[in-house]
């Protein structure tokens, strides 16, 4: 049996799991980035991790390759650049040092043009060729297809959207230092900032009066909405109200057949997406209205991001969408 590795890496945890042709992750496990603040640790990690979920998946497979997703990755370089959320600093030469301990084809590529590739491959843009993946997780990432084509950039940094400044120079500062720059707002962090935000505001009752920003949740917020809360509510609202602004903006750029949404914050369900579909309409140019699509990835979320970077792999085996 054919399988890819898929190796997604995050701030807090690195997953890994074994991807079929299908997009199928038949075994995935993780373990904490954190622990590994050195490289070489961290690579011989993912190297036994991986041979113990081929040793567990209890029949023979034919290993095609590794595909990595990161953030601040560089697909033409196979490095991570200065991730603001990774341990390792600096440049780090990812592929090269892993190619020391698995003989086999290593790619890398930024986690969330990883993720459109796994949308196009397996999820719910099978039949696009121009959509937008939007990663909202503790960030605001961004994978970009157009003409049928990921757009990797020169370097292999494109997409970068969450680093856009909304508010000309004044606001939060984002994980690379972007003063009022998307993420700050549009993300499971920026949503929580925008609670305590809310508070200052309004002196309505709320039940995150009592609540320490560091326990506060997204499953909180949600909940409070579900129930009522004002503050909550208003979080979601001025939430949505900015991303739907920044995708109207990004609409001008490559005109997508849709959006694709997937990340934690997406999981407030309606409290996020009812009110982005009615701004995002709205800032809409007449030429692009009715024509845009707002959707949740249809991709299961444990195993979205590991199936995003195993595509990297099986994009080779099949129509290549990327050159």
């Amino acid at each position: 049996m054919d399988i890819v590795i898929g190796v997604d890496i995050g701030g807090t945890k690195t997953k890994i799991g074994l991807v079929d042709k299908n997009g199928v992750c038949h075994e995935k496990t993780f373990f904490r980035t954190q622990d590994f603040p050195n490289l070489e640790e961290y690579l011989n990690k993912v190297k036994t991790t991986s041979d113990e979920i081929i040793s567990n998946f209890g029949k023979p497979v034919n290993v095609l390759g590794c595909g990595i997703g990161a953030p601040n990755a560089s697909s033409k370089n196979g490095t991570i650049e200065n991730a603001s959320n990774l341990i390792w600093k600096g440049s780090v030469p990812l592929v090269e040092k892993l190619k020391q301990r698995m003989d086999m084809p290593i790619r890398i590529m930024n986690d969330a043009s990883a993720a459109a590739l796994g949308e196009m491959l397996f999820g719910g843009a099978k039949d696009m060729t121009d959509f937008i993946v939007i990663t909202l997780g503790t960030g605001f990432g961004a994978g970009i297809v157009a003409n049928g084509r990921l757009i990797d950039g020169y370097d292999g940094f494109a997409g970068e959207l969450g680093h856009v400044d909304m508010t000309m120079g004044d606001g939060r500062l984002t994980g690379l230092g972007v003063r009022g720059g998307l993420e700050a707002y549009v993300s499971a962090t920026g949503l929580k900032r925008t609670v305590t935000y809310m508070q200052s505001k309004y002196m309505v009752e709320s039940r995150f009066r009592d609540v320490a920003y560091n326990d506060l949740h997204g499953e909180d917020i949600t909940r409070a909405a579900e129930e009522g809360d004002e503050i909550a509510l208003k979080s979601f609202d001025y939430t949505a109200r900015i991303m739907a602004q920044a995708l109207a903006n990004f609409t001008a750029f490559t005109q997508p057949e849709a959006f694709i949404l997937m990340g934690g914050l997406t999981n407030s369900g309606k409290w996020i997406m009812t009110p982005l579909e009615k701004y995002f309409n709205g800032f809409l140019l007449d030429v692009y209205k009715g024509k845009v699509k707002l959707l949740l990835s249809s991709m299961e979320d444990k195993t979205a991001a590991i199936c995003g970077a195993a595509a990297l792999i099986w994009e080779n085996h099949r129509k290549s969408p990327l050159q």
